[in-house]
Formats: C-alpha cells, structure tokens, sequence
C-alpha cells in the first residue's frame, strides 16, 4: 500500500508533508475583550508564533473572533488565527468561515455517538466550502463513554479515537486535518502519539501531527516536561506544529517552542561535549552558553533514554555561563542535581516532589490561574507522591485532570472548587481560604 503523507493548508501556513516544524500558542485573555486580544496577538506574532488560537466559548463570541481579525489585518498581521471549540458544534459551524482553523474534540459534540458523528460531517461540510482547516483534539482526560467503553482509558484508546474521526474525515474526502493526543503524562502523552504514527502509517493515511504536553506547569518543572514529551517524539520524526502549554503569559512559551523548532529542524545541535554510558549509568559533560539552553539540551538529549528506560540515572558536569557572561560549575552550584530531579520527575522515573498539573489558561479562565499555581505550590511543595491539578475553569478543568489526585479548579467569582480524583468535595471556597482547606484535606485533617 502507497502512504499518503498529507499537509495541511492553515491559510499561508503548511503543516506537514516535510515542511519545517510550526509554532503556536494560544491566546488566555477574554475573547470579548477584543483590544486586550489583539494586543497579546500582537506581542505573540512579534515573539515569533506562526499562527494562534483563541477560545470561542459561545456564540457571541464569533462576532469577537471577526472583530479580532479585522483589527489585526489592519496592523498588516495575517497570522492564521485557530478558533478553540468545546462541545458546541453550532459555533464551530458559525466561526468556520471565518477562522483558518477550527479545533475540536468531535467525541464532545453529543452524548450519542452517531448524532455527533453527524454534526461533526456538518462542520466538514462547512470547513470544505470555506478552505478552513481543522484539527481534531483528543485528549487523555476527555475520551468519553463510547470510546473508554470500548477501549478503556488508554494510550491505545486515544489513537482508536482520532483514527475513527479521521475515517469520517477519509469519507468526506476531506484531508485539511491535524490531529492531537494530549496528556500531561509524558509516558502517556509519547504512547499515544506512537501508536497513532502507527496506525494512519499502516492504514496508509498520515495525517499532520500537533504535539505537545497539555497542562504542563509553569517553570523550570514546566520547561522540562514540555521539552521532555515534545523532543522524544520530534526525534523519531513524529510531529509537524508544537505548542509548548506553560501556566504563565502565552509569550513565555514561544522560546521553549522555537528551541524545539531549530533543533528538530537541524538549525542548532546541542551544548553536549561528552557523554558516557556504563551500563545505565550515564555522565554527560556540557559547555552551555546559558543555564536555559542547558535546560533544554539536558531535556532533548536524555528525555527519550529516560522515557524508554535506556538509562536509570543521569551525572551532570560541565559549565554554564550566568547572566554576567561568567561560568559556572553545573556540579557545584547544585543545578546539576536539580535539573536530574525536574527531569526524572518529567520522565514519571522518579518523584521528589508533588506532580502539578497546571492548565495555560484561555479565555475561559476564571481566576488568576498563575496566582492560584504558585499559592498551592507554596502550601503543598513539601509533599511526595501527590498529583495536584490546578485548573482554570469549571467547564473543561474537571474532565482535563485525568492523572491527578486532587483538583483545584476555579469557579469565577472569587471561588474555588476542590475535588479528589474527579469528584468535587468542597465547592465554592473563597480563594484566600482554598489553599488551606485543600492541604487539610490531603493531610486528612479535614474529612471528606
């Protein structure tokens, strides 16, 4: 059998078929603020973001998305703009012919699997009259009944998944598609994406790969994981646009991105001067022009060997240059040990510390989602072996946080919600309180 290996039109951006790697972001200010959103589309094109999505929550919202454009054609910007749909398959339809790319989770659109098959060959039917393209977003913590109960919860499913709305969109003969399976587990996040490549490699249809690490965190924790989950499948040629999802302002991303994007495009290689394995034991020696790019090599050259269990453990030696030009040792200043600590613990190696799973944020947000990650990070960073999810809004938050013990999600109007696994045992909280109230019920000072 011949594979087709398809690329995707995103107005004058081409995404697969061997072109070079795609950057984007997303947009977490409120889509009816349109002059606050075309001023971060400004700053995000600016930083080097090849196109952007923004969150249509309703109807209304298509009226905005129009009005954003505008503004920003005006300023002679013309960056596809990415139009982020949950479950309405109405205003997916409705901001169609008006976006380059609508991005959806099909499965979402109804409970009943063939009414929302059909809804969804409504929107292929729109997008093919208005040269849109879509991308299909399935992520770990929103498979679905009709999909766990044939499939379970797993790597695997999520592929099941994307391959049966890319049958529909082979029906349709409608081939302006990319595909996503986001976890914020990197091992589950690599699984999936493998599995995919397989299957549309075997059934002889290979669809252009969005990849990324959804809910990453903020930080170095955050880097680490992005690069970690990102590098390993960028390494065996799986991926076409990246999006690095950071718990802080969308332009912090975009440097994380274009450093993947340069690597895996062959433009940079690594600080890495040397390396030894003995047995699983590996010791790797880096002469780096900053401690961010030692980050990122350390990430890319050792994510994959962790991931796929090649090493056990990691030495680092060397030198970085600080912010005054001068250098430091890697070993003696401690960052060495630090970053094998973030790294193992990005790997799912090894855990030292709690496991946040933290949302970007988008024009959903209800609260100061970066506020909220660091006051709960403050009260619970002396514990192990926990998952804590920090997630922005009630709407999407609850079904996101797959993998996580505990959730922390806001309500909007000063209040939180505190769930264990996916069920709520504390709503509306006030903010100044919740941390508290979240660490007692971990610490089991506070029944359920």
């Amino acid at each position: 059998m011949q594979t087709d290996h398809i690329i995707a039109k995103v107005g004058d951006v081409l995404i697969g078929g061997g072109n070079p790697i795609v950057v984007q972001t997303m947009c977490n200010t409120h889509t009816s603020d349109e002059k606050a959103t075309v001023a971060q589309c400004k700053r995000l094109y600016e930083a080097g973001a090849e196109i952007i999505r923004i969150t249509v929550p309703g109807m209304a919202d298509v009226q905005h998305i129009k009005g954003i454009k505008s503004a920003l054609e005006a300023y002679g910007i013309h960056i596809p703009i990415v139009a982020d749909i949950h479950f309405s398959s109405a205003t997916a339809i409705a901001v169609a012919p008006f976006v380059e790319k609508v991005r959806i989770n099909p499965g979402n659109f109804h409970k009943d699997h063939d009414e929302a098959v059909a809804r969804f060959r409504e929107l292929i039917h729109v997008c093919k009259e208005h040269g849109t393209a879509v991308r299909i977003g399935v992520n770990h913590g929103s498979l679905g009944e009709y999909i766990t109960n044939l499939y379970g919860n797993t790597p695997e499913a999520m592929a099941k998944a994307a391959m049966e709305w890319l049958g529909v969109c082979i029906e349709e003969s409608f081939f302006n598609v990319v595909v996503s399976l986001k976890s914020s587990n990197t091992v589950v996040m690599v699984s999936a994406y493998r599995c995919l490549s397989a299957m549309m490699e075997e059934e002889g249809h290979v669809f252009p790969l969005h990849v990324g690490v959804t809910e990453a965190g903020g930080g170095i924790g955050g880097r680490i994981k992005s690069c970690v989950g990102i590098s390993t499948l960028l390494s065996q040629g799986i991926g076409d646009t990246v999006r690095v999802s950071l718990t802080e302002d969308p332009e912090a991303e975009i440097p994380v991105a274009r450093y993947l994007e340069a690597r895996y495009d062959h433009k940079i290689v690594s600080s890495l001067t040397s390396l030894r394995i003995t047995g699983k034991e590996a010791v790797a020696n880096y002469q780096s022009p900053s401690f961010e790019t030692l980050l990122f090599d350390v990430s890319c050259d050792f994510g994959k060997r962790l991931l796929d269990r090649e090493i056990d453990s990691l030495t680092l030696t060397g030198e970085y240059l600080d912010d005054e030009g001068v250098p430091v040792s890697i070993k003696d200043s401690g960052k060495g040990s630090y970053l094998v600590d973030e790294l193992m613990q990005a790997c799912r190696r090894r855990f030292y510390r709690p496991e946040y799973i933290a949302c970007p944020g988008c024009g959903r947000t209800m609260y100061d989602l970066q506020a909220a990650l660091a006051r709960v990070m403050e009260k619970t960073s002396h514990l192990k072996d926990t998952v804590i999810a920090v997630m922005g809004c009630i709407v999407n938050g609850p079904g996101e946080m797959a993998d996580a013990d505990w959730g922390y999600v806001g309500e909007g109007g000063g209040k939180v919600s505190i769930y264990k696994g996916k069920d709520p045992v504390l709503r509306h909280i006030p903010e100044s309180e919740a941390p508290d109230r979240l660490l007692e019920l971990i610490e089991g000072k506070t029944s359920i």
